[in-house]
């Protein structure tokens, strides 16, 4: 069965490696190559963020932390990191938190916060991890084609549609919007756990290192489109994470990076058919495309199984 993703952000290459070693003929279709993506930007902490429902997020989240602690053992750009999150008020137990082995409460939060737990979680380094990813579905068969989103091709018995916010174009769907994000990358000063601060909705403060350098951010911004990046936002982001890790204060900065998240309401994941074509559509994860990855991509290799 021939199957076409449009897509080659992780969402999509998620898809077309299973697909692609599952024994299908897979061809991943992308205006953006994987370096160009907003996946690239992301600081790729597993951490469901701006998603939804909240059922089915947690058990893509779950299927995607396992799969990721597999990975670990072998693949160099994926780590299992200790951290902690910081809360300004006492929260509930995250509905997510069944797929963590050691999430725990732990008390002195910084001035500001009231509540704060720690666990371990998976840390991927995007730039790598994608180009792993490539390798990955080139060695199923699949292959990886630039292509303009207004003139995809269609021979295929099946499409998966993971546009992310191309897919305001290639569903038609305008509950798709940009969610701005901008981070700053420093050198690395010897960091080994990771850090979320949740001050505020717009800014979600957080650290997160990797092997030879730190991503510092970030910002939550609905509905901007606006690629280029603030310096005044870069040096709150800086302040803002020194203020809580002073190991950062005299690191070097690498560079910056904006990157358009692309929410919905509620992620986009189901099956349909438009005359003679079935297409799936895996779209709408918001901040936690990494976190759903490969969840979504099971089910996608699912519904693909049922067109026959």
């Amino acid at each position: 069965m021939r199957v076409i993703v449009v897509g080659a952000g992780v969402i999509g290459l998620s898809c077309a490696v299973r697909l692609a070693e599952s024994g299908y003929d897979v061809a991943v279709f992308a205006r953006d190559l994987p370096l160009e993506t907003t996946s690239a930007v992301a600081a790729a902490i597993w951490y469901p963020f701006l998603s939804a429902p909240e059922d089915r997020v947690a058990a893509w989240s779950r299927a995607a932390y396992e799969e990721f602690s597999k990975l670990a053992e072998t693949e160099p750009s994926v780590r299992l990191r200790q951290g902690r999150e910081y809360l300004v008020d006492p929260t509930p137990t995250p509905s997510w938190a069944g797929a963590l082995p050691d999430l725990k409460r732990v008390g002195s939060p910084p001035p500001g916060f009231k509540d704060s737990w720690s666990f371990t979680t998976p840390v991927i380094e995007m730039p790598v991890y994608l180009q792993y990813m490539v390798k990955r579905l080139e060695a199923a068969g699949g292959t990886l084609t630039r292509a303009a989103l207004s003139a995809l091709p269609t021979a295929a018995d099946v499409v998966v549609n993971a546009a992310g916010l191309g897919a305001r174009l290639t569903a038609g769907d305008p509950t798709v919007t940009p969610v701005r994000g901008q981070v700053l990358t420093v050198e690395q000063p010897g960091l080994t756990e990771w850090l979320i601060a949740d001050r505020n909705p717009r800014d979600l403060t957080y650290v997160v290192p990797r092997e030879h350098d730190v991503v510092i951010g970030g910002t939550n911004e609905p509905d901007s489109w606006d690629l280029s990046v603030n310096p005044q936002t870069a040096e709150e982001l800086l302040a803002r994470a020194v203020a809580l890790v002073p190991q950062l204060r005299k690191a070097k900065i690498l560079r910056h990076r904006v990157g358009l998240r692309p929410a919905r309401p509620a992620v986009r994941c189901e099956a349909v058919q438009t005359g003679a074509q079935r297409i799936i559509h895996c779209y709408g994860h918001g901040g936690a495309g990494v976190t759903l990855s490969w969840g979504c991509a099971d089910e996608v290799v699912e519904l693909v199984r049922q067109t026959g």
